[in-house]
């Protein structure tokens, strides 16, 4: 019998294997493990790398059940642990690239991604060419002969773009290129990477996955033709996580579907409130018109979370620095997904240093929200008493031209 995707949250990794007779698997804590044969530890070595205790950086039972789980919900044959999201874009891409490969990078990738790919990649001679999130069919143009992977994030990091996938997708699978989805914001839950062409999907699961800001935890989940790879060369470059957080990461999936409808009724009332203020010039959540790629998005998304942005008619660093120093439900800090809102501001001139072909030129700040699990009314109460903050350092700044 088939079941619901509402329903997998709460069955998927719980195979009587794996919880020996309990609702959730237990946390299986070890280094070593010890065979009472040489025949035990024959059929470890030989089955080591398909979900059999054999030492503990290949896993446990605990980690095994994640895999499942992670494999269950967002498709794929295989999931690859690592100690967080980053670790787990830049290992993906290191298992499959060499001296002289070339690699295609979204201009909105995750900072860290940027940093990975101009530092340890051009050392070791593979050369990224960054790309506009936009370009669709123009990515054929800027395939070469040696390009190895297409890297994609959709929505971006910060200013939201939704890529058209698929297309991008099919145009890279003539020439056998490895399709790479950073998918943390579609959590598994709101995107199915299989479906849309992709070949290896990311996540930081110290996001949504884990959902309460106390872990960190990567994954990546592909399908049969990479999964050995991606294993076997993860695995040589010491990539492993704690069971505790494997754990974590597996209960956090239990709520998962459930916790991001909730973010996103709450993320998309606070959006709609905020295009109707004066000071703002356009709100970039992903199911508004006024998002570039929207209309992607509603054709490959099945529902939203709680991460959105919106940019300022106007840009003045003390105004938006009075904005977020008074807030009461909105924390300043790095990362997303959790329980709690979250809000971070970038000024016009910080994407002169983060874009290279895809600067958005705004004249405005950008604001970024994580909208939590808190009562939208307290959050746009909030939002308005910093907009009046704002505003009153706006107009002291006029008086005194």
């Amino acid at each position: 019998m088939s079941e619901s995707k509402t329903t997998k949250f709460i069955t998927a990794g719980r195979d009587k294997k794996w919880t020996n007779g309990v609702v959730n698997p237990p946390v299986q804590r070890a280094s070593t493990v010890v065979f009472n044969s040489v025949a035990e530890k024959k059929h470890a070595t030989i089955n080591r790398a398909n979900k059999t205790l054999f030492y503990g950086r290949r896993g446990t039972h605990t980690h095994f059940a994640f895999q499942d789980a992670m494999t269950e919900i967002e498709g794929g044959v295989g999931c690859a642990l690592y100690p967080c999201g980053t670790a787990a874009i830049s290992n993906a891409i290191l298992s499959f690239v060499e001296t002289g490969d070339h690699i295609l990078m979204v201009d909105t990738c995750y900072e860290p991604t940027r940093d990975f790919c101009d530092s340890i990649m051009k050392k070791m001679g593979v050369k990224t060419t960054y790309y506009d999130p936009m370009i669709g069919e123009g990515i054929r143009k800027l395939i070469q002969p040696n390009t190895k992977i297409l890297f994609l994030e959709s929505p971006g990091s910060i200013t939201m773009e939704v890529q058209d996938v698929p297309l991008m997708a099919d145009i890279a699978h003539e020439t056998d290129i490895i399709v790479m989805l950073d998918n943390t914001w579609g959590a598994g839950v709101n995107f199915s990477p299989f479906e849309h062409g992709v070949d290896i999907s990311i996540q930081a699961a110290t996001k949504y996955i884990v959902g309460h800001s106390d872990v960190m935890l990567g994954t990546a989940v592909t399908h049969e033709k990479y999964w050995d790879q991606l294993r076997e060369q993860s695995y040589l470059m010491g990539q492993c996580v704690s069971p505790d957080d494997a754990y974590l990461g597996l209960r956090g999936i239990r709520t998962l579907d459930v916790r991001l409808r909730q973010h996103a009724q709450n993320s998309l009332e606070v959006a709609k409130w905020l295009a109707t203020r004066a000071e703002v010039d356009h709100v970039r959540h992903p199911t508004l018109d006024t998002c570039p790629g929207s209309e992607f998005f509603h054709r490959d998304f099945t529902g939203g979370n709680g991460l959105f942005s919106f940019v300022l008619k106007t840009t003045n660093p003390k105004a938006t620095t009075a904005f977020l120093d008074g807030m009461q439900h909105f924390s300043m800090g790095y990362s997303w997904g959790g329980f709690e809102s979250l809000v971070l501001a970038n000024e016009p001139s910080s994407f002169n240093a983060l874009r290279t072909v895809a600067n958005p030129y705004f004249d405005g700040t950008l604001i970024r929200l994580h909208i939590g699990l808190e009562s939208v009314d307290d959050l746009i109460d909030d939002l308005r008493l910093g907009f009046e903050r704002y505003n009153s350092v706006i107009q002291e700044h006029a008086l005194t031209q």
